[in-house]
């Protein structure tokens, strides 16, 4: 359920497992350049860099050559009675997206550093406690949580919705793609949840749940051995010419066009985030 690394020490086994779909991952970078592209040239950006990967993300991390650390973790770690914390874990991790990243200044950094050594060094224990563990992980994220705090909305009563909804999106997608639904599951009617949807994410109910379809769709074309007929069936479309117009109509391209298209992008940067 938890798995902690240096990068540098990091085997291919655990970077090439198709079971990393369903872990959270935290990737920090130490004195680093970071791996996505920024659009400043303002300050000098090697430090540490921070990326808060969500579970079903569709691309991969490429570590080479990269000093700092890896933690991932299962949700049911994190998992408990206190629905304020879980509501922040998705906040930070970006779960609609791709990941999230934080720019540590000194203060944070050693902050955090002192919880990860306490955390690295209970894991390493032939004996280590599971109950232990949880509750260092908990403190390392209340602390990620405070660095990014200033970029967070108040907890009013429509950012909760909106991460209430993402959380009833996770376990439904799938099967259920009807907002009256969600809608219901909250307590609010579809107008005003689409309405509420808008004003925090700029999205509809109906676009936020088309992407959730498709970023699962791209990480299987990517990551799993599966057809493409095969990966219309498993989500839920009724045949494949269906699931390829859906595809194409939200990104643009057929699925088959994003397959090579990603297969070119893997080998060209080597399996990178973005």
């Amino acid at each position: 359920m938890i798995y902690i690394r240096n990068l540098n020490n990091c085997p291919p086994s655990y970077l090439n497992d198709p079971g990393r779909k369903d872990f959270f991952e935290i990737v920090w970078l130490k004195n680093e350049d970071p791996l996505h592209a920024l659009n400043t040239t303002d300050f000098d950006v090697k430090g540490d860099w921070i990326y808060l990967i969500p579970p079903y993300r569709v691309h991969q991390l490429n570590k080479a050559g990269k000093n700092g650390e890896l933690l991932s973790f299962k949700r049911e770690l994190i998992d408990d009675e206190d629905k304020e914390f879980l509501l922040d874990i998705f906040k930070i991790f970006n779960v609609q997206g791709e990941f999230s990243c934080l720019r540590l200044d000194r203060e944070a950094a050693d902050g955090l550093s002192g919880v990860y050594n306490l955390l690295m060094e209970e894991y390493q224990k032939p004996n280590s406690e599971l109950v232990i563990l949880k509750a260092l992980l908990r403190v390392f994220l209340l602390k990620l949580i405070k660095v990014k705090e200033q970029e967070f909305t108040g907890h009013d009563i429509h950012q909760k919705r909106v991460y209430e909804f993402l959380m009833l999106l996770e376990s439904n997608y799938i099967e259920v793609r009807n907002i009256d639904f969600y809608a219901g599951k909250l307590g609010v009617s579809s107008k005003r949840l689409n309405q509420i949807l808008k004003d925090k994410l700029n999205k509809t109910g109906t676009q936020i749940i088309h992407d959730r379809i498709i970023l699962e769709a791209k990480r299987l074309i990517i990551h799993s051995e599966q057809t493409i007929k095969e990966i219309s069936f498993e989500l839920g479309f009724s045949d494949r010419p269906y699931f390829s117009r859906f595809f194409k109509k939200q990104t643009g391209q057929t699925p088959d066009e994003f397959q090579k298209q990603a297969q070119n992008h893997l080998k060209s940067k080597f399996n990178t985030l973005v």
